[in-house]
């Protein structure tokens, strides 16, 4: 599998100056310019929570998801982000329970194919691959079904690629 030699061919993550790296299959800042102006331009909280998780700052991104969650305990976004923390605290079995839980609360839903997507990289990230190209499979699926945005189809086309090779090359 041949994998995208720079960043400008790396499917977008869905905030500016941060790309998916088709390699690990986790958010990279690879504009810091256009990242900060467009976090200063936000008024979304949940920006600078995401920002801070793609940096590898958790401790601020967790005291920033606290407030948040506290003004909006039921967002989906939000309760993402905190599956991806607990996965970055080694606390995995929490992680996978939050996943599963949200798979239940959007199954049916437009939000569905984002949470597999997510599912998929945390899957793939501590290398659970099989069940890596599982959720990243039936995203990709639900996002072809929904005609949704090309990028997003992209992503998951990458992903699912990247994945699919992984497990490919340990059997």
């Amino acid at each position: 599998m041949l994998l995208a030699a720079s960043s400008s061919e790396w499917p977008e993550s869905g905030f500016t100056g941060i790309k998916i790296n088709p390699e690990s299959l986790l958010p990279e800042v690879v504009n810091a310019e256009s990242c900060a102006a467009a976090l200063a331009a936000s008024t979304d909280p949940a920006d600078l929570i995401y920002v801070r998780l793609v940096e590898g700052r958790t401790a601020e991104a967790a005291e920033l998801l606290a407030s948040a969650r506290c003004r909006q305990p039921s967002a989906i976004r939000l309760r993402l982000f905190e599956a991806v923390l607990l996965r970055m605290a080694n606390r995995l079995d929490a992680s996978a329970e939050l996943y599963a839980q949200l798979l239940a609360e959007t199954q049916g839903t437009l939000q569905e194919a984002a949470v597999l997507q997510h599912q998929g990289r945390s899957h793939f990230a501590v290398g659970n691959i099989a069940a890596a190209v599982d959720s990243l499979a039936a995203a990709l699926d639900l996002r072809v079904a929904a005609s949704d945005d090309a990028a997003l189809i992209y992503a998951s086309t990458v992903a699912l690629q990247r994945a699919r090779h992984v497990l490919e090359q340990a059997s």
